[in-house]
């Protein structure tokens, strides 16, 4: 705005200087030749600003306007909330963000000048995936924004009830797959592994069928889920597998019970089966009423102790796992996060009402995150062994904003670390036995491997 203003006010001072000119040439001047000479002076300034006024509008035809407000853009944007922040980050004194954001803009307009197909121009849409893709180059794969739709999504998938095929979804060697299947989904059914690589989705009702090479997470959530009762075909890898399978797979409403608790007969002892597949909303009140449950049993000495499930639990909310692991330890650091400026520790609330019950706790690949958290927190602070196989080794925590548009923004806000100071991003925590779950069988060899610890 700088320089358009400047170029006006030449073109005024100009203008002035010309009648100046043709004031001090009036005192020697008959009458008739100055009022001939005003009018010329008149029509060549009105002229002059006429070609300024063409030149201005030719420019900015081309994308070359001397100022950086593509005014065209904003007002048709005005209801759009962002627009005046966006407005503000183009006429920054950094120049950095000016220049590349003058590149989006440059780009901007010319897909909404050139595009053949103007009914494929959806604004909102466009400023979507402008935001996903300024996301997704910070190359972390939890860091992600979710459109209103996709942002809705995943409050269903926290509330603990959706339409799919119930799997829980995250990055494997920088390819969609699959944490884990969730307890009696259709996913488990049809045979979908903990680790399984999603090659490629078919789905003949909508004419999807693509490689899943270039998707996000929220790709793949929006391809697989579906209506009830359709199907979806899934091309799957699992590391170690010579060949890919496909399994197809027919959707269902997925109602996710986060706490399951059974008392069964293992090794000729009673024992507690307590099983937690994620830290959702439901899960604190789920958690008690088990956690009842189980008390009342061992007041009775009925049972001889507990069996703490955490295999294929992809994770969930952070506060909710400190309030899990709190049920354990009396007291003591739970976690530990380390932020950009500075490091908090988390202690347990001391309610520890399971302490006084012999435990163990099983982990898999497919245990994630807060699961990871509560499993290091049990070994480190209490000694209860760990038994199964090396967990998934997620060490960052995410925080999860609500944008004015409706949409989410789930960034990565630090790191965290278990009681003894360690980071297991991708490492995972080691199992203190370590017991593979044969699949082809039946029986739960990680189960009563667990049990021989009675």
């Amino acid at each position: 705005m700088l320089r358009f203003t400047m170029t006006c006010q030449m073109s005024i001072n100009n203008e002035q200087n010309l009648e100046d000119l043709a004031d001090q040439q009036e005192i020697n001047m008959p009458k008739k030749k100055q009022s001939f000479f005003k009018s010329l002076m008149r029509i060549a300034i009105s002229f002059l600003i006429l070609l300024l006024g063409i030149l201005l509008g030719y420019r900015y035809a081309l994308g070359n306007l001397p100022f950086n407000l593509k005014l065209g853009f904003l007002d048709r944007m005005a209801n759009y909330q962002r627009s005046e922040d966006l407005a503000r980050l183009i006429q920054s004194s950094d120049e950095k963000a000016a220049a590349s954001m003058d590149v989006f803009w440059e780009v901007w307009q010319i897909v909404e000048r050139d595009y053949f197909d103007s009914s494929k121009i959806d604004y909102i849409k466009m400023m979507d995936g402008a935001i996903s893709g300024m996301v997704w180059g910070l190359e972390d794969p939890y860091t992600a924004y979710l459109s209103p739709e996709e942002n809705e999504q995943a409050g269903e998938d926290l509330a603990g009830s959706f339409y799919g095929v119930g799997v829980e979804l995250a990055y494997i060697d920088r390819i969609v797959g699959i944490i884990a299947p969730l307890a009696g989904s259709p996913a488990e059914k049809a045979g979908v592994k903990a680790g399984d690589m999603i090659l490629r989705v078919k789905d003949e009702a909508t004419g999807l069928d693509e490689e899943t090479a270039t998707w996000t997470l929220n790709d793949a959530v929006q391809n697989i889920r579906g209506p009830k009762g359709t199907s979806v075909t899934l091309t799957l890898f699992q590391p170690g597998d010579e060949d890919s399978r496909e399994v197809e797979i027919m959707r269902d409403e997925i109602i996710v019970e986060s706490v399951v608790l059974e008392f069964v007969e293992l090794n000729g002892k009673s024992l507690a089966h307590l099983k937690l597949s994620r830290f959702g909303d439901r899960t604190q009140s789920e958690w008690d009423s088990a956690v009842g449950s189980i008390l009342r049993k061992w007041n009775n000495q009925e049972i001889e102790g507990l069996i703490f499930d955490l295999r294929n639990n992809p994770g969930g909310y952070f506060d909710v796992s400190i309030n899990i692991a709190s049920d354990f330890i009396k007291g003591g650091t739970v976690v530990s996060q380390k932020s950009k400026y500075s490091q908090k520790d988390f202690a347990s609330t001391g309610k520890a009402r399971l302490e006084k019950i012999p435990s163990v706790a099983l982990v898999n690949k497919g245990s994630a995150s807060s699961s990871e958290i509560v499993a290091a927190a049990l070994r480190d602070d209490v000694g209860i062994k760990l038994i199964g196989e090396k967990t998934f080794g997620k060490g960052t925590v995410q925080d999860r904003r609500e944008l004015s548009n409706g949409g989410g923004l789930h960034v990565t806000v630090g790191r965290w670390l278990t009681p003894a100071g360690n980071w297991i991003n991708d490492s995972g925590l080691e199992v203190d036995i370590e017991v593979k779950q044969d699949y082809e069988t039946e029986a739960d060899e990680v189960l009563e491997r667990a049990a021989q610890e009675f």
